[in-house]
């Protein structure tokens, strides 16, 4: 148990250490982008004075020497401080709470379909290995998998919104629809999420069911299913109880990693459907040279990585004695 903690203890430091030289990254790659921030502040009718553009520069702290608003932003991201957003002129950390839980929501109920088909699908595939289910229900995946995810989303716009007519194409309410109580809002809410997380889903399914299917093949090849078998188990009861758990380990690492993708969002998904999320508030950032806003959103996504992926190897430990961390 020492050797565990002490291994575990390495690998938070490690994971401090990566955390802060995204924070570095971070506060540099946005600053050698083109085009000065303090004119994008200002409508673009305004023709602004350099006084006026020379008095937001030292409001946003922009005219400071570079070292020294990197030392700000180290010091204020540690105090929990965002910074203050260009476009919209209010905290970061409140922009981010008004969109963060949309995108919550879409890529939480994708991934979640993602996860258990992929996981589902690629058991019984593996175990049917070269029989019609498992050829049909790979090249499926592999077709979607192949697609462009605002490819697929524009195709189904076309057949649900534009010639069907039976599913809503953009938003995440009808902003002219009266919602009489909660369950009438909530099912709106439902309508609209079924085109962008089905595609999302599709698009994110094949690399759960690759995983699952062939780390499966291997472990119907080990001696314990073999000896199962011998012991006459039944197949659903070989699969499910000693197959699969043991074949879970690749898939945690890659269920960790995409659950992370739940903050930076589906960019171009919530683009082509209009979904207001993290996503769409990214490219709003980029658009507008939105540094602050830009710098808040890559950097707790890359946390989330970091994070997610510490959790990953502690929960190898759990799932098999055998792996070291």
């Amino acid at each position: 148990m020492r050797r565990m903690g002490k291994a575990i203890l390495m690998k938070t430091v490690n994971a401090i250490i990566t955390i802060f030289a995204v924070i570095t990254f971070n506060f540099f790659l946005f600053r050698v982008m083109p085009g000065d921030p303090a004119r994008v502040l200002l409508p673009k009718q305004v023709r602004a004075s350099p006084e006026l553009i020379e008095k937001l520069r030292r409001f946003y702290g922009l005219d400071k020497p570079l070292h020294v608003q990197f030392m700000n932003y180290v010091v204020q991201v540690f105090q929990g401080k965002l910074g203050y957003s260009f476009a919209y002129h209010e905290p970061v950390a409140r922009v981010i709470m008004d969109y963060i839980w949309n995108t919550i929501l879409l890529v939480g109920v994708g991934e979640g379909i993602a996860i258990i088909l992929g996981i589902i699908l690629g058991a019984v595939a593996a175990w049917r290995r070269g029989e019609p289910f498992d050829l049909t229900v790979t090249a499926l995946n592999l077709i979607f998998w192949s697609m462009p995810e605002f490819w697929l989303g524009m195709v189904f716009i076309l057949v649900f919104g534009r010639y069907l007519k039976i599913l809503p194409i953009s938003g995440i309410v009808d902003p002219w629809l009266f919602h009489e109580n909660v369950f009438s809002y909530v099912a709106d809410v439902l309508r609209h999420l079924i085109l962008p997380s089905t595609t999302l889903a599709l698009i994110m399914l094949a690399s759960y069911y690759m995983i699952m299917r062939n780390t499966l093949i291997d472990v119907t090849t080990e001696d314990y299913i073999r000896t199962a078998k011998a012991k006459g188990f039944s197949e659903k009861e070989i699969l499910w109880k000693h197959a699969v758990p043991n074949a879970l380990l690749p898939t945690v690492t890659t269920v960790a990693i995409g659950l992370a993708s739940v903050i930076s969002g589906a960019l171009t998904i919530e683009i082509v459907f209009s979904w207001p999320g993290m996503g769409w508030l990214t490219y709003q950032a980029i658009v507008r040279r939105d540094y602050p806003l830009l710098q808040a959103i890559f950097l707790i996504t890359s946390a989330l990585v970091i994070i997610a992926n510490l959790f990953a190897d502690i929960i190898y430990t759990y799932l098999d004695p055998r792996v070291k961390i």
